[in-house]
């Protein structure tokens, strides 16, 4: 059940504090139509042994069954960190309005560094773009998520 005052945002930062608490690198994410949020996820790539369940993908795809569509027309998503190429091109092809992220990643985002995929001939939809959304606080998790590893 979603608390009535919880943002997408904090919704998304809750599921990364879970994924962090599994092993999984800290990464959560919420798409939110009408002020709802409809599906939220963190991580699964260890627990599901599949290096494409990102906290992206994840919510994409519970978004998608729960509205009984491949096209989430009006859905806004939130995650933690950047997206990659692979959650990018999903996020394209979802027809997602709006991507709001934390922290920037600089070896492997692609939405304001590396390939840039919303910017490319390629992208079939992009969509609105607000980074550095809890920018602090998504690095602060991500940094001591992979010190406590070293």
């Amino acid at each position: 059940m979603v608390k009535a005052a919880e943002t997408g945002m904090e919704r998304a930062f809750a599921e990364a504090r879970d994924a962090a608490l599994r092993g999984e690198v800290p990464v959560g994410a919420a798409i939110v139509r009408d002020g709802v949020i409809i599906a939220a996820a963190g991580n699964q790539t260890l627990a599901w042994k599949d290096p494409t369940a990102h906290a992206e993908i994840v919510a994409i795809r519970e978004a998608a069954r729960l509205l009984g569509s491949e096209r989430l027309i009006g859905c806004d998503l939130y995650v933690t960190l950047e997206p990659c190429a692979m959650c990018a091109g999903a996020i394209s092809f979802a027809r997602i309005r709006r991507l709001y992220y934390g922290a920037g990643d600089e070896k492997g985002g692609a939405v304001d560094h590396g390939t840039r995929f919303f910017a490319s001939a390629i992208c079939h939809h992009a969509p609105e773009i607000y980074g550095g959304l809890g920018e602090s606080e998504s690095a602060a998790l991500l940094k001591e998520f992979f010190s406590a590893k070293r």
